[in-house]
């Protein structure tokens, strides 16, 4: 009885073990892997699909080039600033002309964006198969650093954003890494009075809205990081 006893304690201690053993990774055959660093530092690029403003006189499309630096800053947090410049374009509309002659041709008209956000790692401090997918959310501001106004009275001038988006990283081992990001900036076009009121006898610029437009405008990147300090 006491052998009995003696072995089927055996089994009931030893069979977790057993078990874990058999579901588990050998630590070499592992999908989960520790991410080493603790900041990164990111050239990126891509595309700024701005949206259409009702009066058609923000900046535009374009290509984007920026830097991004980040930094854990506790449990799967990381704290990141980033600076871009985006190539657009934009369309200046004289509201005392008639409509058909109004709008003058697209002109190079550079924006760019500075913000800091929280990104936070799904998966925390590990990479999934050297994948890490990402979450973010932030405050910044839109600029095309131009105080005028131009001839119909409008500036696009600095503009405070929120922003959100999702991503994901992928980190091979060692320090180099690559990063995709798609982040919504959310900001406010400004219009000026004469855009909504029919002068000259002409049709308004814009009408049915205020005097203010918040515009959803999406940035796709791709960046390649450089990690250090683990």
């Amino acid at each position: 009885m006491k052998r009995l006893f003696a072995a089927c304690l055996l089994v009931v201690f030893a069979a977790p073990g057993a078990l874990r053993a058999q579901v588990g990774y050998p630590p070499a055959q592992s999908p989960y892997r520790d991410l080493e660093f603790r900041q990164e530092l990111t050239p990126y690029a891509g595309w700024f699909a701005a949206s259409k403003d009702p009066a058609g006189v923000a900046p535009q499309s374009g290509p984007l080039i920026g830097l991004r630096y980040e930094a854990r800053v506790g449990g799967p947090a990381q704290l990141s600033v980033r600076a871009a410049r985006i190539f657009s374009e934009r369309t200046v509309v004289d509201p005392t002309k008639p409509v058909g002659t109004r709008r003058s041709a697209a002109e190079s008209w550079p924006l760019y964006t500075a913000d800091v956000n929280l990104t936070i790692n799904l998966t925390g401090q590990k990479s999934i198969r050297h994948l890490v997918p990402v979450v973010s959310g932030g405050i910044g501001i839109a600029s095309d650093f131009k105080g005028d106004e131009d001839v119909g009275g409008y500036k696009f001038g600095t503009s405070f954003a929120f922003l959100f988006g999702g991503g994901v990283r992928w980190v091979p081992g060692g320090r180099f890494a690559l990063r995709f990001d798609v982040t919504d900036h959310l900001y406010e076009i400004d219009y000026p009075d004469a855009y909504l009121l029919p002068l000259n006898g002409n049709v308004a610029v814009v009408s049915g809205t205020g005097r203010g437009s918040w515009q959803h405008n999406a940035a796709i990147t791709l960046g390649a990081s450089y990690q250090f300090f683990r």
